[in-house]
């Protein structure tokens, strides 16, 4: 079943690092519930991010989600110390996990929701027997590892597909996107059936209250 409430979730990777807990506070001030985190490795994706320090950092200034995307080669190695720190949700990637389901598992025996990541050119056929275990799917809309891209157009396709997997399940799954969101398509992705809503640039550049208010009207 379709969230009725739709989610803003921030990316602080666009965030200015020299005044990270400002930036976040605002944004949520505004209206965001999520904070996203982008975790890169230098080795799935070409860029390197920031580790478990950040949320360490920024855990004590909100009771807000703590949404942790892991772009990283064999995620498994991570999960408790994201969870630990204070992770609420823990996104893998499908491409990384040789073993998928062990790490599904791994990241409700931290007692946090699982979720499961996919490129835009990774059909969501890898989620057949594992749809059921989770509480949320990131569809990623640009190719991940660098921020402002352009949305790839033929991801609404695959976004009406994966809404209508997990409602003939009957599952209260989200359905997340990143890459490339923005007011300008926030409305017609919402329509297609995304829950979640990740947005870097389009938040944090300029006025983020303002950027805040106006994306989330389009929900």
């Amino acid at each position: 079943m379709k969230r009725t409430q739709k989610i803003l979730a921030p990316s602080i990777l666009s965030a200015d690092f020299l005044n990270l807990g400002r930036d976040v506070t605002i944004a949520l001030e505004a209206g965001a519930q999520y904070i996203h985190f982008d975790v890169m490795d230098g080795t799935f994706v070409p860029q390197i991010s920031f580790g478990t320090p950040v949320i360490k950092a920024l855990r004590p200034l909100t009771d807000a989600v703590i949404d942790v995307h892991l772009m990283v080669e064999d995620p498994s190695r991570h999960v408790e110390e994201y969870a630990r720190q204070g992770a609420d949700i823990i996104t893998v990637h499908a491409e990384t996990c040789t073993h998928l389901d062990r790490v599904i598992g791994q990241i409700k025996a931290c007692g946090k929701k699982a979720s499961v990541a996919l490129n835009p050119a990774t059909s969501l056929h890898v989620l057949d027997y594992v749809l059921d275990e989770l509480d949320m799917v990131l569809i990623m809309t640009v190719n991940p590892g660098f921020g402002g891209q352009k949305y790839i157009p033929y991801c609404d396709g695959k976004i009406r597909a994966l809404r209508k997997m997990i409602d003939e399940r009957g599952l209260d799954t989200d359905i997340q996107v990143d890459g490339g969101i923005s007011a300008s398509n926030a409305k017609r992705l919402s329509e297609c059936g995304v829950d979640v809503f990740v947005c870097g640039s389009a938040v944090f550049e300029g006025d983020i209250a303002k950027n805040v208010k106006d994306i989330m009207e389009q929900f």
